[in-house]
């Protein structure tokens, strides 16, 4: 049996978490489901600030299909984007974007600016939030207890 999307977004978290980065995972499926792209955050690997798991997915999906566009695609996260990568989504026209631990202090769709809501918003994708929830909060409190 092949792990869901989340499954591989959770995976990518934990990956991160290993290597000292803030645990949050993305994937890009196509549009017949497939995976295009996986990615974790590497922002203090790359000493980037926006190498956030949701933008590196997509630029790498984007790569792949030779297109600035993901349309028909659908975006993964284990956290609820801030509105960088809202944003982004946004940009890329993804289809839908899913994701599982809800972030109140740093999130963009639910939270915070709620950057799909705003009236100049060039795209909005359908939105479902909370999807193994218990276990992407527990990865980031987790990381952030050892941290402390």
């Amino acid at each position: 049996m092949q792990p869901s999307a989340m499954e591989l977004a959770l995976a990518e978290a934990e990956a991160a978490a290993a290597r000292g980065e803030v645990p949050v995972g993305a994937v890009v499926l196509a549009p017949d489901g497939t995976v295009l792209a996986r990615a974790g955050n590497q922002v203090e690997a790359r000493a980037d600030a926006s190498a956030h798991a949701e933008l590196l997915a997509m630029r790498a999906a984007a790569a792949a299909l030779g297109s600035p566009r993901l349309v028909g695609c659908d975006l993964v996260v284990s956290l609820e984007p801030c509105p960088m990568c809202a944003a982004a989504a946004s940009h890329f026209r993804i289809r839908r974007l899913v994701f599982g631990a809800y972030d109140p202090k740093g999130g963009g769709v639910e939270h915070g600016p709620r950057v799909f809501a705003a009236a100049t918003c060039l795209h909005r994708p359908e939105v479902v939030g909370g999807v193994r929830e218990s276990e992407a909060a527990a990865l980031l409190r987790d990381f952030f207890r050892q941290r402390r």
